[in-house]
């Protein structure tokens, strides 16, 4: 029975701040390596034998999605996107239903895109395990094999085992205290909730009709017309509006009598903070773990990460260090849980950091606003070889643009033209205009806003590829 894979990339996850944002979580970071934990995921696959995946989504992080997936060549009219989230349950039930709209009651292997998996053999090692379990009908899911008496996680017991391999499911328990969870490690009878999952699409579906028939009906309703829109495919807006917010444990997993709990001790982690990334990273005698450029003098067991500028450290242990380009993060990696204190704080100032990076990605390139002040701002924008941004105007503020490096080919009014290297143009307030790289390289250009206001909402769009109008 074919294997389905079915990837859960939604979620703005605040923990990993200041790398991780609200437009730009987690599992799109490459925290270390060549690859960002979504295309870890889809790498992670290679062993098993299945299609290509499908990846859920929300709106706002489609591009960033149809990107990371198109530069490791896995990109095929496969994202789903939400329009807003629901949980798990009901994004599950929109993957299940697009299988069997295909005409294959595969096994769906339900995987999130932000955990952290160091042993890919054990990874489809406990796949291959569940898979008969699976295509006997049973919902298996994946027990993490405890290594620390962990209360940020919940549990599973396991029950009678079974056939081959696993155990039935005794029971799903809530985050622990830490006495508690002492005990679970103790007996050696729970696992951590993975949360992830195998089970065929029409038996998930048979048991989220018979426990939540009203989540059934409304992903049923919203999939009943669904439309393409260049890789997305996008269900009915108002049908999943709908539709109510649930886990796919307390929908389904906990009322089932065919859950099935498959162990897997594979060095997972779901990378809830920046303490549980130093755990599980490469470190130095020292026990210090780096990324970027950092210099250290008598200091031990921190974690350091630096994207734009040289960190010192000078005498100190157990720390959390993150720098960004527009913010910098000092923690005792004991206390880093607390970090979401401060992403409250921002949200009530009214402040963006906890929101967008200063680099912000478009389906085009990206831009980074490297300056900022009364009535200016000041962009790096670089344009991917054959992209173009939307014909738009602007109510409250001109643009003048200089190409560093490439061939701009701009609009502005009822005029063409190109515009190359050490040139520039001038876009005046109110102008209809567009950019274009007509080339096959990557246009390097500095945009130097003045106006009254700068916003990125100041921005009307007449036609745009991307479906942004």
């Amino acid at each position: 029975m074919n294997i389905f894979p079915v990837i859960m990339a939604g979620g703005n996850g605040s923990r990993l701040w200041p790398l991780s944002r609200v437009l730009y979580p987690k599992q799109f970071l490459r925290l270390e390596g060549d690859y960002t934990m979504l295309q870890e995921t889809v790498r992670r696959l290679d062993g098993l034998s299945c299609s290509a995946p499908l990846v859920i989504c929300n709106e706002e992080h489609r591009f960033l999605v149809a990107e990371q997936l198109r530069a490791i060549d896995q990109l095929a009219g496969n994202i789903i996107l939400e329009p807003v989230g629901r949980n798990t349950a009901p994004a599950i039930a929109l993957a299940a239903m697009t299988a069997l709209a295909k005409g294959d009651d595969a096994l769906l292997l339900v995987l999130a895109a932000d955990h952290v998996i160091r042993s890919p053999q054990a990874f489809v090692a406990a796949v291959e395990a569940a898979r008969p379990h699976a295509e006997a009908g049973k919902l298996v899911t994946f027990g993490i094999v405890a290594t620390a008496p962990e209360t940020g996680y919940g549990y599973i017991r396991r029950g009678a085992p079974q056939a081959d391999s696993g155990y039935a499911v005794a029971q799903f328990v809530e985050k622990p205290n830490l006495e508690t969870a002492r005990h679970y490690l103790e007996c050696g009878e729970y696992y951590w909730n993975s949360g992830m999952f195998l089970f065929r699409a029409s038996r998930y579906l048979q048991e989220l009709q018979c426990f939540r028939p009203d989540i059934h009906a409304a992903c049923a309703q919203a999939l009943g017309n669904p439309s393409s829109d260049m890789d997305f495919i996008r269900v009915d807006k108002e049908a999943f509006l709908a539709c109510p917010d649930d886990s796919i444990d307390y929908a389904v997993m906990e009322k089932t009598r065919d859950a099935v709990v498959v162990p897997l001790d594979a060095g997972w982690s779901d990378v809830g903070s920046w303490s549980s990334l130093w755990e599980i990273s490469p470190k130095a005698d020292d026990g210090n773990v780096q990324q970027g450029d950092v210099l250290y003098h008598a200091s031990r067991n921190n974690y350091v990460y630096a994207e734009s500028a040289l960190v010192s450290l000078v005498g100190v242990e157990d720390l959390v260090v993150v720098q960004t380009k527009d913010a910098t993060l000092v923690a005792r990696r004991d206390q880093v849980q607390e970090v979401k204190k401060i992403v409250d704080q921002l949200k009530q100032q009214g402040r963006a950091e906890h929101h967008v990076h200063r680099e912000v990605f478009r389906p085009w390139g990206k831009y980074d606003a490297i300056d900022k002040g009364h009535r200016f701002q000041v962009k790096h924008i670089s344009v991917k070889p054959g992209e173009k941004l939307s014909l738009q105007m602007h109510h409250h503020r001109a643009e003048h643009w200089i190409v560093v490096s490439g061939t701009a080919r701009v609009t502005c009014g009822d005029q063409i033209t190109l515009v190359t290297e050490n040139q520039s143009v001038y876009i005046p307030l109110g102008a209809k205009h567009a950019l274009e790289n007509p080339g096959k390289v990557a246009l390097e250009l500095i945009e130097v806003q003045s106006g009254p206001y700068l916003g990125e909402d100041d921005i009307i769009r007449f036609e745009d590829r991307y479906g942004r109008t």
